[in-house]
């Protein structure tokens, strides 16, 4: 499945929409929730990690991952690499991320793994570091044979992309969870916090999808889309 659109056009409203969404992001958790923090009395500022990492790390980096390795003008073995690599990030920001928010609930007397959000964010960063351990092993080292490698491109395309459009699914899920509690807190429904957390979803949502266009756009006339191993 291919659209009309070339890969590389795509990217230039990817990354616009990737920068601005990790500017929204960061000016949401520094300037009005206060700042980020490993270590703090306010255990809020080590919650604060969370959506920064995840949305930078999982959604952001990884689409990036997808984005580079099918838009660069690179060889095939250095786009795989530069792909390898970019998912590695994302998968360590991403432990990171949830770690923080397991931190902060453990040393605020809060339960984990109590909503819907935190249940698909543990089976999405399992089923995301699967996929990289399948990929590391059977496209770049030690890599498998060449039948092996053309029946699981397929499939090893699809299950990265339903994967990743669930991570942005669940991003959102976040954002919506993380605005009601404030707003029952106390935060004004229409304020400048609220309209930031909202648009900072859309965002994410548009990203993802220019990212998905990406992945279905038609590849440089001289790429191979072989996957032989390194």
């Amino acid at each position: 499945m291919a659209i009309g659109a070339k890969a590389a056009h795509l990217t230039f409203v990817a990354h616009a929409l990737a920068v601005a969404g990790a500017v929204m992001v960061l000016v949401w958790c520094i300037y009005f929730l206060g700042g980020l923090a490993w270590e703090a009395t306010n255990k809020n500022l080590i919650f604060n990690i969370h959506p920064v990492l995840m949305l930078i790390g999982l959604v952001i980096i990884g689409g990036q991952a997808i984005i580079s390795y099918k838009s660069l003008p690179l060889r095939k073995e250095v786009k795989k690499v530069i792909h390898l690599v970019l998912h590695a990030i994302a998968l360590i920001l991403g432990i990171i991320g949830i770690y923080a928010a397991f931190k902060n609930h453990n040393e605020s007397g809060i339960a984990n793994l109590y909503s819907l959000h935190s249940w698909l964010g543990i089976v999405l960063i399992s089923l995301y570091g699967i996929q990289w351990i399948y990929g590391f092993l059977v496209f770049f080292y030690p890599g498998g044979s060449l039948g092996l490698r053309s029946s699981s491109l397929p499939w090893h395309v699809l299950f990265g992309l339903v994967v990743y459009v669930l991570i942005v699914s669940n991003a959102t899920l976040g954002f919506l969870e993380k605005l009601t509690f404030l707003e029952s807190g106390g935060l004004a429904k229409y304020g400048a916090e609220a309209l930031l957390v909202n648009f900072t979803a859309i965002v994410a949502i548009l990203y993802g999808a220019f990212v998905v266009m990406t992945a279905i756009s038609p590849p440089p006339q001289e790429d191979d889309l072989g996957y032989s191993a390194i």
